[in-house]
C-alpha cells in the first residue's frame, strides 16, 4: 500500500499561504510577532528581528493608552518615525494594494478590488462630501485612509469566515499594535490608533459618515461588478439596507440602488 502524502505544514515559510514576511526589511530593534489570518480554521504567528541603531533612543514599552509621568508622555508623543520605519511601515501596508477583498472573491469576480482600492474611493467620498453641522471633513479623509489598515496583517475577514465579531477586533487590534510598533511609536501612530479605534466603535459623527462610506462604497462597487461580469449580487445590497446612519449615506444608497433597479428591469430576459 502506498504511503500517505505528508500534510503540508501551514507554518512552513514555503507553505502558499504563508505571510512572506522575508521580502520585508523592517528596521525595528525589538522582536514583532504577527498574526496573519488568511485560514479561518489556523492562524499564522510569526517573528520579525531585526536592528536599527538609529531606534534605539526611542522607547517601545510605553503602553498605547500614555501611562506614565507627563513629561515621559509628552515626550512619546512627540516623537516622529525615523525614515527607516516610515519606509519599514509603508512597505508593509504594501499588502493593502496586492490583498484583494475576499467578498468579490467568494463571489467570482476576475480581478477584484484591493482593501487599498476600497480604502481610496472612500477617502474620495469624504473629500468630495458637502459639509456638515459638527463634522471634520478632513478627519473622516484620514478615518477612511486607516478603517481597514490592519487588514495589512490579518487580511480581509468576511462573515463568511465564521469569525465572532469580538475576535475579529481583537485581532485586528493586535496588527494595528504591531504596526504602529513598526512606525516606531510617537504621535502618528497615536494618531493613527485613535482614528482606528474611533472608527470601530463608530463613537463620532466622522466614524458615522465615514461607516456610511464603507457600506456606500461596497454596494456602488456591487453595481459596478454586477454590469461588467453580468452576475447579479444581491447580498451586497440586502447586508446593508436600512443600516444607514447619515442622510449622506442614505441618499447616496438610494441613488446607487434607484440605478440598479433600472438596470434590472432593463435587462433582457
Amino acid at each position: 500500500m502506498a504511503s500517505a502524502t505528508p500534510k503540508a505544514n501551514p507554518y512552513s515559510p514555503t507553505h502558499p499561504q504563508f505571510f512572506p514576511l522575508q521580502n520585508f526589511n523592517f528596521s525595528c530593534n525589538f522582536p514583532i510577532k504577527i498574526q496573519f489570518f488568511s485560514d479561518p480554521s489556523s492562524l499564522r504567528l510569526v517573528s520579525v528581528h531585526s536592528h536599527n541603531p538609529q531606534l534605539d533612543s526611542i522607547k517601545m514599552d510605553h503602553p498605547a493608552s500614555g501611562s506614565g509621568s507627563g513629561s515621559e508622555r509628552d515626550t512619546h508623543l512627540h516623537e516622529v518615525a525615523s525614515p527607516s520605519s516610515a519606509i519599514d511601515f509603508l512597505t508593509l501596508c504594501h499588502r493593502l494594494k496586492s490583498t484583494k477583498r475576499k467578498g468579490w472573491i467568494n463571489h467570482g469576480i476576475r480581478g477584484p478590488e484591493s482593501i487599498a482600492d476600497h480604502m481610496y474611493r472612500m477617502a474620495l467620498m469624504a473629500l468630495i462630501v458637502d459639509d456638515l453641522p459638527g463634522v471634520n471633513r478632513e478627519r473622516c479623509i484620514k478615518i477612511a485612509i486607516i478603517h481597514d489598515i490592519a487588514e495589512a496583517i490579518v487580511g480581509d475577514i468576511t462573515p463568511s469566515d465564521g469569525v465572532p465579531k469580538e475576535e475579529k477586533s481583537r485581532l485586528e487590534q493586535a496588527a494595528l499594535d504591531e504596526m504602529c510598533m513598526v512606525l516606531g511609536g510617537g504621535m502618528r501612530a497615536e494618531e493613527i490608533k485613535e482614528l482606528w479605534l474611533e472608527y470601530e466603535n463608530n463613537s463620532s459623527l466622522e466614524a458615522n459618515l465615514v461607516k456610511d462610506f464603507d457600506k456606500v462604497e461596497m454596494i456602488l462597487q456591487a453595481l459596478e461588478y454586477e454590469t461588467e461580469h453580468g452576475k447579479v449580487l444581491d447580498e451586497f445590497f440586502l447586508s446593508t439596507a436600512g443600516k444607514f446612519q447619515t442622510e449622506i449615506g442614505k441618499n447616496w444608497a438610494a441613488v446607487i440602488t434607484s440605478r440598479r433597479n433600472s438596470r434590472l428591469a432593463n435587462r433582457p430576459n
